[in-house]
């Protein structure tokens, strides 16, 4: 993988930097994000996950804006604008003593790093050929999912020297990738490909809900992340529910491990290999495994079946996120990548609304009846993708 980086030219691999700088920031506070809301804010668990998943959803609509802005401006610009954002959103969270503040800097933490990554899917189309894209695409993963592997731990380290290290730390990656990208990023990019105006954003959704094929990816994307996007959230619930406390704490550990380490160690290997030529066999392939692993967790009784249901089912997950990236590639416009790219982060509704079902289930259901729903919602996203691939 490092030997395919260093053939990018340096606006590519300032693109995957920034994008993993800024993720590594924002998983640095994760461990304590739900710790300094109780002891700061006085909240109950229902409460700061409330806060937590509304500023994701927020950021997630809003986002859609930003990708007409990536359309709209300079790259350099927006890229530059919001690792600033990002930066003092998290001073923000610091310094504020009311929760309405706090709840604002992390709708901007989460859309600053929304737009970054719009930017740069987008600027990835803009400098490499077709074929490229899968293996960049790739790369842009398994460098998220090593930020998120390594940042909780360097949040917990930063915690035992002081409660607000974690969100200065933050900051400061974030400034020294504004810094980073106003000294290194590419300032003669046009923003229009073409010169011609840009249309109105009402003008611009107008045209995207006539694109029947970017609904129905849109729909099938959110119906996947409901399975893919927070797992871990769900699947501590349910051996919350079946399991004693110890025994559920030390399932999730391995669970988490495996999970991480499946994807660091297959997600360029497989990544690369997706095909824009193929990209519906690819995509039902990561739906039967996201099956067959789904199926597995609901018959699992000791911690090697759970692992081995986990290692299936990230396999599905390193599949059908780099494929999703490819089909909006195949079917956005060149002056709307930015746009269509927003559409495609809607899904985090998906990631947000999977906690939410998987807690009704186990409150009103037997417990196993949370991953029969989650094979709904699988075999839903399939259709969707069916759908949009035959429009």
């Amino acid at each position: 993988m490092l030997n395919a980086v260093k053939r990018y030219s340096l606006q590519v691999r300032l693109l995957l930097a920034t994008t993993f700088v800024l993720t590594l920031a924002r998983a640095i506070t994760l461990p304590y994000l739900v710790v300094y809301l109780a002891q700061n804010f006085d909240l109950d668990i229902s409460a700061i996950g409330l806060i937590i998943g509304g500023a994701l959803i927020v950021a997630s609509l809003l986002s859609l804006y930003g990708g007409y802005l990536i359309d709209t401006l300079r790259s350099y610009t927006v890229i530059i604008a919001s690792t600033l954002v990002f930066a003092v959103a998290f001073v923000g969270a610091v310094v504020s003593r009311e929760l309405s503040l706090f709840f604002t800097s992390l709708v901007l933490i989460n859309l600053a790093l929304a737009v970054v990554d719009i930017a740069a899917k987008a600027g990835f189309c803009t400098l490499l050929g077709l074929e490229e894209r899968a293996e960049v695409f790739s790369i842009k993963y398994t460098l998220s999912n090593v930020a998120y592997a390594v940042g909780p731990f360097l949040g917990v380290a930063l915690i035992m020297l002081d409660d607000h290290l974690p969100f200065l730390v933050s900051a400061l990656l974030g400034l020294a990738m504004c810094l980073s990208y106003r000294r290194w990023g590419e300032r003669s990019a046009p923003a229009r490909l073409d010169g011609s105006p840009q249309a109105g954003f009402f003008s611009v959704g107008g045209q995207l809900l006539k694109d029947r094929r970017l609904i129905c990816f849109t729909l099938g994307g959110a119906l996947s992340a409901v399975v893919f996007g927070q797992f871990t959230a769900y699947l501590s619930q349910y051996l919350v529910v079946t399991l004693d406390a110890t025994q559920a704490a030390h399932y999730i550990s391995y669970l988490v491990a495996t999970n991480a380490i499946t994807v660091i160690a297959l997600q360029y290997v497989i990544g690369r290999r997706i095909s824009s030529r193929h990209l519906m066999p690819w995509l039902m392939a990561g739906m039967v495994l996201f099956l067959a692993g789904l199926l597995g967790f609901s018959l699992a009784q000791s911690l090697l079946v759970w692992c081995l249901a986990m290692l299936v089912f990230t396999l599905g997950e390193i599949i059908v996120i780099p494929a999703e990236y490819m089909f909006i590639d195949r079917i956005a416009p060149e002056h709307l990548r930015g746009v269509y790219y927003g559409a495609q982060n809607l899904s985090n509704l998906g990631a947000a609304l999977g906690p939410v079902m998987c807690g009704f289930a186990l409150a009103h259901l037997v417990p196993v009846a949370t991953f029969y729903l989650l094979i709904g919602s699988v075999l839903l996203a399939a259709l969707f993708y069916y759908l949009g691939a035959r429009h």
